[in-house]
């Protein structure tokens, strides 16, 4: 038995010894890779078309990927101030000659393809040309491509014209069937966050603000289609009122698409467009490549204007996910600013549907501090609404996209009780002792008291007074004016600017333009912030929270499944929802 014992724990050592000196060379190897990564040359990029897939999804900032070494994706994603930069930087750049587009489903928002679709018009006007070519193109990516020369839709291919839907799933059947009985508390007439678990279909509010916003991106998209095919707004409206537009050869007739070409007649296109025999390979560039050079490229000024980006839903604490504003990470951040004197302003890039209250407040604290010090200009993206709007809204210059969503001023709060589900459908039950009435305040496992319902909603009542008090001091709006356009109701830019909740209309080139203005400067360089996304730091990071594992299995149903496991992240958001005051839209309106 001793002798059993000996080898059984030589072995159980042996596999410890083993096992750790994998996972060091493991990541001896990728730190290695990670760092010949960062260290190439990224001042010189061959190829002179910039091939650009509209059917990924950009974010606001961009990634490293330590992994590409292994043939896992390019070494570098650009974000979409990254992209817009080097569309600008090739008009001049005489080794480029064009720009080719791939067109389908894209995942990215009606904001980051309107500017998209700015940065590719002003492109043209240095007279290279833009090429787009799709099997399944799509109207978010026709909108974006609309700025091209020519497009191309396969002979065989799907191309939409069909206007725009909004459709939302409600929950409350789920939850009397289950037994769970949420307790919701909002103010706003508008703020219909709540209303998937307290109602069975929109309410009349929530479908007037949905129409508007709607219809006044159909005209955003109807005015660059109409652009393309040299024709009336409005004949395209009535191509999509009437169906039309069912097969490829009705688009080419309707003048939406240049034309019914295979793969390799682009190609063909392509090479005759750049001066190449038909034995010669084209010579294309990844935007990612390409905007990666860019960015390498250095500038001498010694003054900045930095570029913080704050994308994603805004929760209390230290970031966890990759794209998500957490109040302790993000104010740590803007401090930094606020102490560095190289930085002569700041522009803050918000694209975020809001969150917690609470985290909203502590990061307009410290940018209401950096703005005593330094200009400070908001840029918004897809999203500023909600929290997003809380923490524009106290900027000295507030620019907005035509197409991005924002307002949403109202707050809201809710519970779940599971107590007739834990007895009814699992048999348990809950007792207890406390010394004081509001001891078990809040609680899932039973029913909230009249009393407990009346502090919630007077708690979201004085936090929904004080959002709407900083929007009148911010925004110098008298406060029976912010009263009628908060409500919890949301616009679109181009009507946030109508109503003064912004001060005018475009991306985040007017945005820096703006910042550099108000600092007075002659010189200077962009600096952006935060440094880009490390998948070998985040996948480090989810380990050592015991999360890599869950990471793996979301990472592998995203790209089987798509957008589907997006459920997951709502249903992660609700779980934080729970009992928070919440400036936010759980449920982000899409418009399809």
């Amino acid at each position: 038995m001793k002798e059993f014992f000996r080898s059984f724990f030589a072995s159980l050592l042996a596999i410890i010894v083993s096992g750790i000196l994998m996972v060091v060379f493991f990541v001896m190897l990728v730190v290695g890779v990670a760092k010949s990564v960062t260290e190439k040359d990224t001042t010189k990029v061959s190829g002179d078309i910039i091939e650009i897939d509209l059917t990924k999804r950009i974010h606001e900032i961009g990634e490293n990927n330590p992994f590409a070494a292994f043939g896992e994706g390019e070494s570098y994603k650009a974000g979409l101030y990254d992209i817009t930069r080097a569309i600008d930087h090739a008009a001049t750049d005489n080794s480029i000659k064009g720009i080719y587009l791939k067109l389908g489903p894209t995942p990215n928002g009606w904001a980051t393809l309107q500017e998209l679709h700015e940065s590719l018009k002003a492109f043209r006007l240095s007279g290279k040309f833009i090429y787009g070519y799709g099997e399944n193109i799509t109207q978010g990516t026709y909108f974006a491509a609309s700025a091209a020369d020519s497009i191309f839709l396969n002979p065989s291919g799907d191309i939409e014209l069909k206007g725009f839907a909004t459709i939302l799933s409600f929950f409350k059947g789920t939850l009397d069937k289950l037994e769970v009985q949420p307790e919701i508390f909002y103010a706003g007439r508008f703020k219909s966050a709540t209303e998937p678990f307290r109602v069975d279909k929109m309410s009349e509010p929530n479908k007037q603000q949905v129409k508007e916003f709607q219809n006044a991106m159909w005209a955003e998209f109807i005015t660059a289609a109409g652009a393309y095919a040299r024709m009336s707004p409005d004949s395209i409206h009535l191509l999509a009122q009437t169906g039309a537009i069912q097969f490829p050869s009705d688009a080419l007739k309707h003048r939406l698409v240049g034309g019914l070409l295979y793969s390799d007649e682009v190609a063909k296109l392509l090479r005759r467009k750049t001066g190449k025999s038909e034995a010669d390979d084209i010579e294309t560039v990844s935007i990612n490549d390409y905007a990666d050079m860019v960015k390498a490229t250095r500038t001498s000024a010694s003054s900045k204007i930095a570029v913080l980006f704050a994308e994603g839903e805004i929760v209390d604490g230290e970031q966890e996910d990759d794209y998500q504003i957490a109040s302790q990470t993000m104010c740590e951040q803007i401090r930094k600013l606020r102490m560095n004197d190289k930085i002569k302003a700041v522009v803050l890039r918000v694209n975020s549907p809001g969150g917690s209250a609470l985290a909203s407040e502590v990061i307009l604290r410290e940018l209401t501090l950096l703005k005593q010090k330094k200009p400070l200009i908001v840029s918004m993206g897809n999203y500023a609404a909600s929290g997003g709007y809380y923490i524009s809204s106290n900027a000295d210059s507030v620019f907005a996209l035509p197409n991005t969503i924002t307002g949403s001023i109202g707050v809201f709060g809710m519970m779940f009780n599971f107590d007739k589900m834990a007895k009814n459908k699992l048999g348990v039950t809950f007792d207890g002792v406390k010394n004081a009435p509001y001891a078990d305040f809040p609680t899932a496992m039973r029913p909230l008291t009249a009393e407990e319902g009346a502090m919630m909603q007077r708690s979201i009542d004085t936090i929904y007074a004080k959002f709407k008090g900083r929007v009148a001091t911010g925004r110098k709006l008298a406060p029976e004016v912010v009263d009628s356009i908060a409500q919890g109701r949301v616009w679109t830019g181009g009507k946030a600017l109508e109503l003064g909740l912004v001060d005018g209309l475009g991306g985040l080139d007017r945005a820096i333009a703006s910042a550099v203005a108000k600092a007075g400067l002659t010189t200077y360089k962009i600096v952006t912030y935060p440094e880009p996304v490390d998948k070998f730091s985040s996948l480090m990071k989810r380990i050592n929270n015991n999360t890599g594992a869950a990471a793996a299995i979301k990472a592998a149903m995203r790209e089987e499944i798509g957008t589907g496991v997006e459920w997951l992240d709502k249903l992660k958001s609700l779980q934080r929802m729970n009992g928070r005051a919440m400036m936010a839209m759980p449920f982000v309106y899409t418009v399809e």
